[in-house]
């Protein structure tokens, strides 16, 4: 019996896992992807003899604890072979010389805190009890409705009764000001802590979010970072059957009769019985020849503001394991880039993991969050991106001296990475990574299919906001299950009870 052939648009970690969940599902999955490596925005790059890092910082699902995890394995991102790093503490902020640090035990954090600064005794409280609301807030994993699965996925009760105090608290921190949250505390520190975590329109929910995940036992680091992780997803699809196409770009999904019956690529028709676009949901009009309408396109559309970054990556001869891994600090000077000013720098430091530098040398980057993009643009439509690029990286380069003198005069690679060249590599929505948590904003978990339209499923991280690389994952898994249910298939699920 001819298997049906189901064509996947993308190959970063929403493509990858829609094609080898239709791979396990009994259809032949064809990846197609315009890039020379998979993975979309879960990458990295090599430099000079060091690898920089562009896309993980943590990783939800790591631990074996965590609903997800059975899904990573069952892509086989994670197994047994693979090193989880935790690094201790998770972050640090240095504040005229004082090490501010977030534990990964919130009653370590809460009792730093209440030691630099007792007058903030009852927003430390008050912050750390956020925190504790958060951290039995599992990133689920469920079944749509109608479908047939080998191993239904259930969740347990706690996991629900968890989840509506820990939702007030998700709201709350979406409509407090980083501003007006920094403000109540007396300690200069602090405050600087948390403006410095905290970015964009989302108000504390960054920081209050993150140290959730990471306190309760989850948010540690796959060894080697973006490159092996999707990699390895990569080799568990060709492993199973299914094929992957690199330098493939996507020209149009070809439908007939409301139906699609194939993918033009150059100039191939490739014929396909089912199509999944895993590509930016925001950008992916130029891939129908005919317009449809839906309701939640519409919404995702109206709400969404992208999440970008520009990436400043030191190549440094010398050994900095002595520092943390996520360090951040108020630079002598603010940093701009066009309207953005950085009164803080976050800087990443790769020095204890083998994978990213020569022994005794150091990979690091600073992570610069922000709406640059227009500023981007309009530099390289001037001429100026390079020259732009090299200014940002020579004060980079300057703050982190300043912060830590053994790296003057060591910097012997530099790579910056801007909004352009994640638009250009990953071709996604103004090179963003992922979906900025506005005020108001609903977590919700947008369909996979449009009425009409047959034959066609939707993946990608734009289908629940914030997005990240579990929404990735899950949204591509979710869409396999959408064309299980069309086709009357069974799905093949991970296994085991989700807990």
């Amino acid at each position: 019996m001819t298997k049906k052939k189901v064509i996947i648009i993308g190959g970063g970690i929403a493509g990858l896992s829609a094609g080898i969940y239709t791979q396990k599902c009994g259809f032949s999955a064809t990846v197609l992807e315009s890039h020379s490596i998979p993975g979309g925005n879960c990458t990295s790059w090599k430099r000079g003899g060091y690898l920089f890092e562009g896309g993980m910082h943590w990783l939800s699902g790591s631990n074996p604890k965590e609903a997800i995890n059975k899904a990573w394995y069952h892509v086989g991102a994670l197994n047994d072979g693979v090193k989880i790093r935790t690094d201790e503490p998770f972050m640090v902020y240095g504040h005229n010389g004082t090490a501010i640090r977030c534990y990964r035990d919130v009653d370590q954090t809460e009792k730093h805190w209440l030691s630099l600064s007792p007058a903030d005794a009852k927003e430390i409280k008050a912050l750390c009890a956020k925190v504790r609301k958060l951290q039995n807030l599992s990133i689920p994993v469920t079944d749509i409705r109608g479908v047939k699965v080998t191993k239904k996925a259930r969740s347990p009760l706690s996991t629900l009764f968890s989840l509506l105090p820990a939702m007030r608290v998700i709201s709350a921190c979406t409509k407090t000001s980083r501003e007006q949250y920094a403000s109540r505390f007396s300690h200069e520190g602090l405050r600087e802590m948390i403006r410095a975590y905290t970015t964009g329109n989302s108000g504390i929910l960054q920081l209050v979010f993150t140290m959730g995940v990471l306190t309760r036992g989850d948010g540690g680091f796959p060894e080697g970072g973006s490159l092996p992780f999707a990699q390895r997803m990569a080799d568990t699809l060709t492993g199973s059957g299914g094929e992957l196409l690199l330098n493939t770009r996507a020209d149009k999904v070809v439908v007939k009769n409301g139906k699609a019956v194939g993918v033009v690529v150059g100039d191939k028709t490739l014929p396909a019985d089912a199509v999944i676009v895993a590509a930016d949901t925001m950008q992916i009009d130029h891939l129908f020849d005919v317009q449809f309408k839906a309701d939640w396109l519409d919404e995702m559309r109206s709400v969404s503001e992208p999440t970008m970054c520009t990436l400043v990556s030191l190549g440094i001869d010398a050994d900095l394991r002595k520092y943390p891994h996520s360090y951040y600090f108020k630079p002598q000077t603010p940093i701009t880039i066009g309207s953005k000013t950085y009164e803080c720098l976050s800087f990443s430091n790769y020095a204890a993991d083998p994978v990213y530098s020569p022994k005794g040398k150091t990979a690091m980057t600073a992570i610069l969050t922000g709406d640059t993009y227009d500023f981007w643009k309009k530099a390289k439509a001037d001429g100026r991106y390079k020259e732009e690029k090299q200014i940002i990286a020579d004060k980079i380069i300057a703050a982190l001296a300043a912060k830590m003198p053994e790296t003057a005069g060591r910097i012997e690679v530099v790579d910056v990475a801007t909004p352009l060249t994640y638009e250009r590599y990953c071709n996604n929505w103004k090179g963003s990574w992922m979906t900025e948590m506005l005020p108001n904003m609903k977590m919700k978990t947008y369909p996979a299919v449009i009425k009409g339209l047959d034959g066609v499923y939707f993946a990608g991280q734009r289908m629940q906001p914030p997005g990240g690389l579990p929404v990735a994952l899950i949204s591509g898994r979710a869409a396999v299950q959408y064309l299980c249910r069309d086709t009357g298939t069974v799905f093949v699920s991970e296994g085991g009870n989700y807990q």
